[in-house]
C-alpha cells in the first residue's frame, strides 16, 4: 500500500524495518480480503490499475480520476453501461450518474423512464395496467456516494461496483442482479468538496502515510472537505434546492422514480458500518411498508458482512425524520430509502482505539459489499418493490381524498409576490403539481383572486406536500416520553437534527387550507418558470418607485446600485397624490438625479428581476414623508466583508455568502478572520461576523480594531456565537448579556469553602433534593435541535422597513439574551410569549418560558455607525427566505444611515 512512497528516496535499515512493521501491522486488517472471493473479471474490461495506477484502495481517487475511470468503462462496455451529465458544481465540475444493466435493458432506459412515471400515477394507469407493467419493469437501485467531499470511500467503491458488475456479468449475484435490475450509481455528489480534501491530504502525506489520528493528515484546514464550494452541508439541501448540485439530482430522480436508493456515509474511524432499519423517529408521513422494504435488505446486508466478518449496527443513530436528507426525500414519491455509513480511515490508514490498524481499503470493501447486497436485494424483491410503489401513490392520493382539515393549500399570492413564486416553483421542483389560478374562485367560503396557486394533496406526492406545509410533524409520542426522561436524568437527548420544517412559515408566506377538492381554472407551475416584472406608467417623468417588502424588490435593488442608479429610500411608509400607498422601505429612483435613459434601465432591471415598479409624474406626497424629506436616505453600494476562516462556522460563513452572492446577487469580499484583528478596514462599509468562536482569534484587539472603525460610521453584523463574542463583558461591543438556565426553584448547595477539605453536614429529605444538589449553579438552558420559532418585529424603526409584523426564525442551541436597554440601542425583534413562541418542532418548556420576550433582533449605535446583532443565524442553510428582507436592511438600510 506504501510502496509509491517508499521508492521515492533510498532505503535505510530504519526504513526497512519501518516498512516491514507497517506492512505487518496494515496486513492484519481486512486489507489482503478479496473483494468478492472466487470472482474471475473479464480483461476486456477495464481495473482501475489500468488507468488509474493503483489499485481499488490502495489511494483515494480525486474528481478526475473518477471521471476518467467511468468513461473508460463506457468506452469499454457501451452497450452495458452509460454516463448521464446531471448538473455542474459551481466550480465547473461535471456531476454524473452512469446506469447499468444488461444490453436490452440498457436500450429501453428511456422507456424504463415512461413506465414508471405511469406507475407513478394511478389517475393515469389502472391496477389492471398498472400490474401489466409490473410483469415486465426491471427493478431499480439508485446508489449516491460521497455527499460529504470527506467521507471518502464512497467513490472509490462506486467505481469497484460498476466494475464488478461489467467485468463479471455470470457471477451468481451478478446474473441475477443484471437479469432484472437497472443499477444507478451517482459516483460523487460533491466533487469540490472532495478535491479539497484529497489535494490537501496528499500534500500532508510524508514518506509513509500516517495512522495517527493527531497527524495532520487527519485533521483536515478549515473548511474541511465535507462542504461544497459554497461550503453547505448538501445533504439538508433536499428541502430549499439552493445548489446546483442537489436541483440536477432531483431532477434525474423524479425522472426515474428508482425503487431503492441508499445514501452512502462515512462516520467516525472508532465505529464499524450501519445500516437500515434506522432509529426513532420515524417521519409520519412514511409508511410502513418502505421501512419494511429497507428491513429486508438490511437482513440481506447481515448475511454478506457474516460471511466477510464486518461488523455492524443498526437503529442506534441516524433517525428517519427530517424530510431533506437525501435517504428520506425519496420517501416521498415511493421509493425505500436507507443511509449506510462506514467509519472512516479519513485517510489511507487509521489507527482505532482497539489498536487495531484501520485501512482505506477496508472501508471501501465495506461500502463495496453493502453496495452489492443492495443491488441483491432489489433484484430479490423486484415485484414486490414495484407494487409497493405503485401502492404507495393509489394511498397518498387516498389520503389526500380523505382529509377533511387541510387537503388543499391555497397561497393567495397578495403581498410577498416574490416568496410565493419562489415557493411555488420549488414545490414544482420537488415533483409536486401546483396550479396557478388564471381567474378568480372561491375555496371553503373564501374568494381569491387569479394568480393565487393551489396545491391539492390528492396527487402521488400529497405526502412530501402534508410533511412539508403542514405546521406541526409531530414525532412519536413513546421516543418524546423517552427524550424527556433522559434529559430529567441530565443525559443528552437523541433528536439528531431538526424538529421544525413548515416551508410556508419558513418563507414567510400566507397560506390557507381548505378541506375539500377546489376547482380552479389554472396554468401548471414549472420548476423553471420566471417570474417577470412590470413597469406600470413606463413613460413617468418625475419619479419611478419600488415597494419594499420581497426579494424582488431587493435584488432590483441591488442590481440597480451596481449600475450606478442614484436611488433613495424612505424611511416610512408614504402616499402619493392620495392615490397609491407604498410601504415604509420603498425605493424612490428620480428622474432628475439619473441619466436620460432611466427609464429603459428600469424596465431592464424590473424583468430580470421580477419587481413591480409604478412609474409617477409627481412628486406630491399626502401622508408619509416627501422624496426631499430627512426620512428618506440614499442607498449606497456598500463594499461587504466576511469573516472567513477558523474560527467562524464553516456552514454559517458559507450560508451566509451564498445568501448574499446568490439570492441577493451583491459581491462579498471574504476576510480571514485574523486579519480582521488588526487589518485597515475603512475600504468596508460592512463587516459579517457569521457564527463562530471569536474570542481568541480576534480577542480584545480585534474587538477595538472592529469598534474603532464601526464608530467612524461602519456597520457591523453578527450572527449567534459572534452574538456571545460581541456580548462578552472582556469585548464590550454589545451591551446584553447571555443568559443562565432559569431556576424555578434554587439548587440546594451547601455552604463550601474550597479551601477545606470538608463542608457542613446537610439532610435531604427526598430524591430531589439530591438532584438539585448535583446541578450546575450556572446551568445553561437545555440545547435545542433546532425548532421554528415566532418572533415579533418592532413597526416603527428603519431598520425593519418592509418587514412583517410576524416572522418566523430558526432556534438552535442555548444562547438566549437579556434585552438591550434603550439607553443603549433597541430591541427590534423577539420571541413571541411563551404560549406562542413555538411555530413548528419540539421545544423543551423551560426553553418555551425562558425565551419568550427576548431579543431576536439588536440595534446598537456606536459613534456614526453600529452594531447589528441576531441571536440566531438568519441565513441557516439558506432555507429562511422569510427573513431575507430583514438581512437586507441590515446591510443596505443601515449603511445609508451610517453617518
Amino acid at each position: 500500500m506504501s510502496a509509491r512512497y517508499l521508492s521515492k528516496r533510498p532505503f535505510s535499515t530504519f526504513g526497512l524495518i519501518f516498512a516491514f512493521l507497517f506492512s505487518s501491522l496494515v496486513n492484519a486488517s481486512n486489507s489482503t480480503q478479496e473483494f468478492w472471493p472466487g470472482t474471475k473479471y473479464d480483461p476486456s474490461i477495464p481495473t482501475v490499475k489500468s488507468v488509474l495506477g493503483y489499485e481499488t484502495g490502495e489511494r483515494i481517487s480525486n474528481y478526475n480520476g473518477m471521471l476518467r475511470y467511468f468513461e473508460a468503462l463506457e468506452q469499454a462496455a457501451p452497450d452495458r453501461i452509460k454516463i448521464f451529465e446531471y448538473a455542474r458544481s459551481w466550480e465547473g465540475r461535471k456531476l454524473i450518474y452512469a446506469a447499468i444493466a444488461k444490453p436490452d435493458t440498457l436500450a429501453k432506459l428511456e422507456q424504463f423512464a415512461i413506465d414508471m412515471q405511469k406507475l407513478a400515477d394511478p389517475r393515469v394507469t389502472n391496477r389492471k395496467q398498472a400490474n401489466k407493467i409490473i410483469e415486465s419493469l426491471p427493478a431499480s437501485v439508485w446508489l449516491e456516494y460521497s455527499v460529504h467531499g470527506n467521507e471518502i470511500s464512497g467513490t472509490d467503491s462506486a467505481m469497484k461496483l460498476a466494475y464488478h458488475l461489467l467485468a463479471a456479468p455470470t457471477e451468481t449475484v451478478n446474473q441475477k442482479i443484471l437479469d432484472n435490475t437497472i443499477v444507478f450509481i451517482d459516483p460523487l455528489q460533491n466533487p469540490d468538496g472532495r478535491d479539497r480534501f484529497t489535494s490537501r491530504y496528499y500534500a500532508q502525506v510524508g514518506l509513509h502515510p500516517s495512522y495517527d489520528r493527531i497527524s495532520a493528515e487527519h485533521n483536515e484546514p478549515w473548511p474541511r472537505g465535507r462542504t461544497n464550494h459554497y461550503l453547505f452541508d448538501m445533504n439538508r439541501d433536499w428541502l430549499a434546492v439552493t445548489q446546483p448540485e442537489t436541483k440536477g439530482r432531483i431532477d434525474s430522480l423524479n425522472k426515474y422514480k428508482p425503487l431503492v436508493v441508499v445514501d452512502v456515509h462515512e462516520m467516525g474511524g472508532d465505529q464499524s458500518y450501519y445500516f437500515a432499519p434506522a432509529a426513532e423517529p420515524f417521519n409520519p408521513f412514511m409508511t410502513k411498508t418502505q421501512i419494511e422494504n429497507m428491513n429486508i435488505i438490511g437482513r440481506n446486508h447481515a448475511k454478506h458482512f457474516d460471511r466477510f466478518g464486518f461488523d455492524y449496527f443498526t437503529r442506534e443513530i441516524f433517525d428517519a425524520f427530517y424530510p431533506g436528507y437525501g435517504d428520506s426525500w425519496p420517501t416521498f414519491y415511493g421509493a425505500s430509502a436507507s443511509t449506510y455509513e462506514v467509519g472512516s480511515a479519513r485517510g489511507e490508514v487509521f489507527k482505532k482505539k482497539t489498536g487495531q490498524l484501520y485501512t482505506y481499503r477496508d472501508s471501501v470493501h465495506q461500502q463495496f459489499v453493502a453496495s452489492v447486497s443492495t443491488a441483491e436485494g432489489a433484484s430479490d424483491n423486484r415485484k414486490k418493490l414495484l407494487t409497493d410503489f405503485y401502492q404507495y401513490q393509489v394511498n397518498a392520493i387516498e389520503a389526500g381524498e380523505k382529509d377533511k382539515k387541510e387537503r388543499v393549500y391555497i397561497l393567495p399570492n397578495k403581498t410577498d409576490k416574490a416568496g410565493t413564486f419562489r415557493l411555488a416553483t420549488l414545490m414544482a421542483q420537488h415533483g409536486v403539481e401546483v396550479t396557478r389560478a388564471d381567474k378568480a374562485f372561491k375555496a371553503c367560503g373564501k374568494s381569491y383572486q387569479a394568480g393565487a396557486y393551489v396545491l391539492d394533496t390528492a396527487q402521488p406526492r400529497g405526502r412530501f406536500l402534508k410533511t412539508t406545509f403542514t405546521q406541526q410533524v409531530n414525532m412519536d409520542a413513546d421516543f418524546i416520553k423517552e427524550q424527556e426522561r433522559r434529559r430529567a436524568r441530565k443525559l443528552n437527548d437523541e433528536i439528531y437534527d431538526v424538529t421544525g420544517w413548515s416551508l410556508p412559515l419558513m418563507f414567510n408566506i400566507e397560506t390557507d387550507t381548505c378541506g375539500k377538492s377546489v376547482k380552479v381554472s389554472g396554468t401548471p407551475v414549472k420548476a423553471d418558470d420566471q417570474l417577470i416584472g412590470t413597469v406600470n406608467n413606463p413613460d413617468a417623468s418625475v419619479a419611478f418607485i419600488v415597494p419594499w417588502g420581497d426579494m424582488a424588490a431587493g435584488r432590483f435593488l441591488t442590481s440597480a446600485l451596481q449600475q450606478g442608479l442614484t436611488i433613495k429610500s424612505a424611511d416610512k411608509a408614504f402616499k402619493i397624490d392620495n392615490q397609491k400607498s407604498y410601504p415604509a422601505g420603498s425605493l424612490i429612483i428620480e428622474s432628475r438625479t439619473n441619466s436620460k435613459n432611466l427609464a429603459q434601465t428600469v424596465a431592464t432591471i424590473a424583468k430580470e428581476t421580477g419587481a413591480i415598479v409604478d412609474g409617477v409624474d409627481t412628486s406630491w406626497v399626502t401622508e408619509g414623508p416627501s422624496f426631499g424629506s430627512g426620512n428618506t436616505v440614499t442607498m449606497k453600494a456598500p463594499k461587504i466583508a466576511i469573516a472567513w476562516d477558523t474560527p467562524t462556522s464553516s456552514l454559517s460563513a458559507g450560508n451566509t455568502r451564498f445568501v448574499i452572492e446568490r439570492q441577493f446577487n451583491y459581491p462579498v469580499t471574504a476576510i480571514r478572520t485574523r486579519q480582521l484583528a488588526r487589518a485597515d478596514l475603512s475600504d468596508y462599509q460592512v463587516v459579517i461576523l457569521p457564527n463562530g468562536f471569536y474570542q481568541q482569534t480576534l480577542g480584545k484587539s480585534g474587538a477595538k480594531n472592529l469598534e474603532a472603525w464601526v464608530k467612524k460610521g461602519g456597520v457591523l453584523i453578527t450572527f449567534s456565537g459572534a452574538t456571545r463574542f460581541a456580548a462578552d463583558k472582556e469585548i464590550g461591543l454589545l451591551d446584553v448579556k447571555r443568559e443562565n438556565a432559569f431556576k424555578d426553584k434554587p439548587s440546594k448547595k451547601s455552604k463550601q469553602d474550597n479551601k477545606k477539605s470538608t463542608v457542613e453536614g446537610t439532610l435531604y429529605t427526598e430524591k430531589s433534593d439530591l438532584v438539585a444538589a448535583s446541578e450546575n449553579a450556572q446551568e445553561k438552558p437545555d440545547f435545542v435541535a433546532g425548532v421554528l420559532a415566532n418572533i415579533e418585529v418592532d413597526q416603527e424603526h428603519w431598520l425593519t422597513a418592509g418587514i412583517n409584523k410576524d416572522v418566523v426564525g430558526l432556534v438552535y442551541g442555548n444562547d438566549i439574551y437579556t434585552p438591550i436597554q434603550l439607553k443603549s440601542g433597541k430591541n427590534l425583534a423577539w420571541f413571541k410569549g411563551p404560549k406562542e413562541v413555538l411555530a413548528s418542532g419540539y421545544l423543551w418548556q423551560e426553553n418555551k418560558r425562558q425565551l419568550a420576550y427576548k431579543p431576536y433582533l439588536i440595534h446598537q449605535p456606536k459613534g456614526k455607525g453600529m452594531v447589528i446583532a441576531y441571536t440566531q443565524e438568519p441565513t441557516v442553510r439558506a432555507y429562511l427566505d422569510g427573513l431575507n428582507v430583514m438581512l437586507m436592511n441590515s446591510i443596505f438600510r443601515a449603511t445609508a444611515h451610517a453617518q
